[in-house]
């Protein structure tokens, strides 16, 4: 069995991200880092390739500014590594990004599983998860906390999924692709003889040719990106003799307000 998995390079989500006076958007000298996200789901493919004794490849779709994340994906046990990208890819466009990873996991064989992490924080979103799936044809199952059992000579997998009225268990045919959330693991450092692996290897770059496809047209133009306004905030320091009165004193504020 072939596990695949994606990942990309996304502005570290402590960093300040602005739109300059060229109207680009800037992190300024912050590095990128892995989607924090693919962190799990980078794990967790390790694991489940590691227990049905199997193999992993790891993909990014996009330029080379995603080339640290996969080469960090090796470091921590991916066996393998691909990047995809093509002239005229919109990174906004789910649609397109998903017609390239689709084509990615049909040109590795024998794929029975596709993990992705819960979402891309970069542009806040995981419909390109789900837009894969049917671009493949596959069973979909998102938030997923915990893979129960993978059956490769069943051809069957088994998880939990945590949802906000509770948890719900499934058993699904194979193939199929998850997402995965943020306790389903506990993501492993990368080893220094995996960072050393990994900075010396050669990750090739796929293009639609290779993949045997055409990248569709852009159905999202970015027209422009703009800073969001700045708040404006003001405190207030509420005073009483007595805790009760504190909180008399904040509920008739707040229902000035009308908050409450």
């Amino acid at each position: 069995m072939h596990i695949v998995t994606f990942t990309r390079s996304t502005p570290d989500t402590a960093a300040k991200v602005e739109v300059d006076a060229n109207g680009a958007v800037t992190w300024g000298d912050a590095a990128t880092v892995v989607n924090p996200w693919d962190e799990y789901s980078l794990e967790e493919t390790i694991r489940q390739a590691d227990a049905v004794k199997g193999s992993s490849t790891v993909v990014a779709v996009g330029s080379d500014l995603h080339t640290e994340a996969l080469k960090h994906s090796l470091a921590m046990g991916i066996k393998n590594a691909a990047r995809v990208n093509a002239d005229g890819l919109e990174v906004t466009d789910s649609l397109q990004w998903a017609t390239l990873a689709a084509a990615a996991v049909n040109k590795i064989e024998d794929v029975q599983l596709v993990i992705f992490g819960k979402d891309h924080v970069d542009v806040g979103s995981d419909q390109a998860t789900y837009q894969t799936a049917r671009k493949l044809g596959w069973t979909m199952l998102s938030y997923v906390s915990e893979i129960l059992e993978l059956d490769a000579d069943a051809g069957t997998i088994k998880v939990e999924k945590t949802l906000e009225q509770g948890k719900q268990v499934i058993t699904a045919k194979l193939p199929a692709v998850i997402s995965v959330l943020k306790g389903i693991n506990e993501p492993r450092y990368p080893s220094f003889i995996g960072i050393r692996k990994a900075s010396k290897a050669t990750i090739p770059e796929w293009t639609p040719a290779d993949l045997g496809i055409e990248l569709p047209a852009s159905s999202v133009s970015m027209d422009a990106y703009k800073n969001t306004p700045p708040r404006d905030i003001t405190s207030e320091v509420i005073e009483g003799e007595t805790i009760e009165e504190k909180v008399a004193t904040l509920a008739d504020k707040l229902m000035e307000e009308k908050v409450l």
